[in-house]
């Protein structure tokens, strides 16, 4: 009985360990004939400025009240696929930036009130958890947060700091950017996204011989190294205000998955 359980076990773990490569393994996700032009962002702007204080903190009963701007954003991207035909790398880059952020919220808005976006799901990861929610219909394709995040903004872009730019409604997530991603400001914003996050000192705690960091930098090691072979020291002393040493010491803070309720930042 106990050689059984183990042998489950061991399934399980291999598993979830395939289901989590599959993304970065799979190829291009599927095109979409789709003839969309790009769209504007401003609707979300506006959400974003009104909602999400300058801490991250967002205003979950705000949008609630605004649920109908909300909607009319997100039926916008839903009738909007990008395509290689007529969108820019940045345009298309915003897009998913942008349709992450407004569908975690959208998530949020239709379960509330919650503790924890992970009180909506399941509890096994790429299978029923909350990023599993098939919930995003965009031209006749759907979507989970998980197809957003792995299989097009991770796998298409190759741009690290997209893990600063997208936020999953929690307090140990990088801080809900209250501006709408724009093609035109897109790198400004990815930098200024990625020094905040490194340098906000209840997100990562960083000395020049010692560093506490994120788990993001764990989870996607190979995301944040693969262009800086040298090494995530190498990656944070881009963005970093305190410079840190080749030989100091990394270790990972627990992770806060409460609610990114401005009450809570």
């Amino acid at each position: 009985m106990i050689a059984k359980r183990q042998f489950c076990f061991t399934s399980l773990l291999l598993l979830l360990s395939l289901l989590i490569l599959l993304p970065q393994c799979s190829t291009k996700h599927r095109q979409v004939k789709s003839v969309s032009k790009p769209v504007q962002h401003k609707l979300w702007d506006s959400l974003l400025k009104t909602h999400v204080n300058d801490n991250g903190g967002v205003n979950y009963q705000g949008f609630i009240s605004d649920s109908l701007t909300l909607n009319k954003y997100l039926d916008l991207l839903k009738q909007n696929h990008p395509n290689e035909a007529n969108w820019s790398r940045e345009e298309q880059l915003v897009y998913w930036i942008n349709a992450y952020n407004a569908f975690t919220v959208k998530l949020i808005v239709d379960n509330f009130p919650v503790k924890s976006i992970k009180d909506i799901g399941g509890a096994i990861p790429f299978v029923n958890s909350s990023w599993d929610v098939k919930f995003i219909e965009i031209e006749g394709q759907t979507y989970d947060l998980n197809n957003l995040e792995h299989s097009i903004l991770r796998k298409d872009f190759e741009e690290p700091r997209i893990h600063f730019a997208v936020n999953c409604a929690s307090v140990s997530c990088p801080a809900l950017r209250n501006e709408a991603f724009v093609a035109n400001r897109v790198e400004e914003q990815l930098a200024d996204a990625a020094s905040q996050f490194i340098n906000d000192s209840s997100k990562n705690k960083i000395a020049a011989e010692e560093i506490k960091i994120s788990k993001i930098f764990s989870w996607f090691s190979g995301d944040f190294t693969s262009a800086n072979p040298k090494g995530i020291k190498s990656f944070l002393n881009k963005y970093s205000k305190v410079k840190i040493n080749d030989e100091a010491s990394v270790d990972y803070l627990d992770y806060n998955w409460g609610l990114n309720d401005e009450k809570a930042l």
